[in-house]
């Protein structure tokens, strides 16, 4: 049965099942960035360097990077109600070892077991929105699905860092595994069963995505250009910090943060309807001002928060961009392949998590936190490099 089938059998709600799948999303999105707000408390609580609890950034975003494109096709045909169902208990486990993990190590396991729930989450939840609904409002079913994240950038990773810097950061993990059991009981209740499965995934899909010139340079952008703010980002509470604001202020200037997050977000996905690569072009090519506003007023306090705010706005608009137009270039040259070019592009994003945290605690480690910025921008030239190159592809594919 084809992906694109819709069951007209389906009795429960497209609205309630979207919600359900939001809840989890929004799950999901706490989850991927609680650590930066956590961060302090967690070296302190295992006498570990900054830099090294930052491997909860990293190590995460390493785990659904192998993850995403791995369990896809170890899990192509449980039926899809089933594999959400145990995706959200792979996440709830997750982060109930976090939230009682005695040793760093065992923190680090714990999520690496929510990062493999993750990365399937992401794969299956937007294959499972666009089946609930006619054809003509997919799009908008998908969107309404991801508000999610959005919420939970917005409002979940600050009410995480309250509640650590409040209690414990054990009780954050605490708090995320909380709304896990809530998602799994809206996904038994609101999910239908009866959803068709997708075409088999294989590892020969992967190898054509990746012969493919145009489909591989833009995973590569995804990975620099994704990755380049979180040479700061990972170590934004830090930073911020050090601009002179205390913990409890940080909690509030996470919440604008996000907010400057979802408005360029909006920004983002509505300049890159026409032409994504095109868009993506000019959102890098002013990333590397935003980062040398950064680097200028590292040492500023309200001067720096703005800069900081600024770069919230830039960081991640270029999301939209990327995700539409690798599945854009699948559906030209590997139309059989496009769940797994999603999959392989959610890889990507999380893969510059790792790349661009893993460079952030080694500059934080052996230079400094005020060097980050300089490092963001050698990323942004580099992006904005591989970006021309792929514009001067589609060019040529377009004479």
């Amino acid at each position: 049965m084809k992906v694109s089938e819709v069951k007209s059998t389906n009795t429960i709600s497209p609205t309630l099942t979207l919600m359900a799948l939001a809840i989890s999303a929004f799950a999901i999105g706490i989850t991927e960035f609680i650590s930066v707000g956590l961060l302090p408390l967690i070296a302190k609580s295992f006498n570990v360097a900054i830099s090294t609890a930052g491997l909860t950034v990293s190590i995460y975003a390493l785990g659904i990077t192998v993850g995403a494109p791995l369990m896809t096709i170890l899990t192509g045909r449980i039926p899809r109600k089933q594999l959400l169902i145990y995706t959200m208990l792979l996440f709830i486990a997750g982060n109930l070892i976090d939230a009682v993990a005695p040793t760093f190590g065992l923190l680090l396991f714990g999520r690496v077991i929510s990062a493999l729930a993750h990365g399937i989450f992401m794969t299956i939840s937007s294959v499972i929105a666009a089946n609930v609904v006619a054809p003509d409002k997919r799009a908008s079913a998908i969107a309404l699905m991801f508000t999610g994240l959005t919420v939970a950038t917005l409002t979940g990773v600050p009410l995480g860092t309250y509640i650590g810097n409040t209690f414990s950061w054990h009780f954050s993990f605490l708090f995320i595994t909380i709304v896990g059991v809530v998602s799994l009981i809206a996904n038994i209740l609101l999910v239908p069963s009866n959803l068709p499965l997708p075409e088999k995934s294989s590892v020969k899909g992967i190898g054509r995505i990746l012969a493919n010139p145009q489909l591989l340079l833009v995973l590569a952008l995804t990975v620099v250009g994704y990755g380049s703010p979180y040479v700061i980002y990972t170590y934004l509470s830090p930073i911020l910090m050090h601009m002179g604001f205390s913990a409890g202020t940080i909690v509030w200037l996470l919440l604008l943060y996000g907010v400057m997050v979802a408005i360029g977000n909006t920004i983002g996905g509505r300049l890159a309807d026409h032409n994504p690569v095109k868009a993506l072009l000019g959102m890098f090519s002013s990333l590397i001002v935003v980062y040398l506003l950064v680097q200028i007023f590292f040492n500023a306090h309200w001067l720096g928060l703005l800069a900081i705010l600024i770069m919230g706005l830039f960081a991640f608009m270029n999301v939209p961009g990327l995700q539409v137009y690798i599945v854009q270039l699948a559906e030209k040259y590997t139309p059989n392949d496009v769940t797994m070019a999603s999959a392989l592009n959610i890889s990507a994003f999380n893969l510059g998590i790792t790349l661009g945290s893993l460079i952030g605690g080694q500059v934080t480690a052996h230079i400094g936190l005020n060097a980050t910025p300089i490092f963001s921008i050698g990323m942004a030239i580099v992006t904005v490099i591989l970006n021309w190159w792929l514009l001067q592809m589609a060019k040529k594919k377009q004479d």
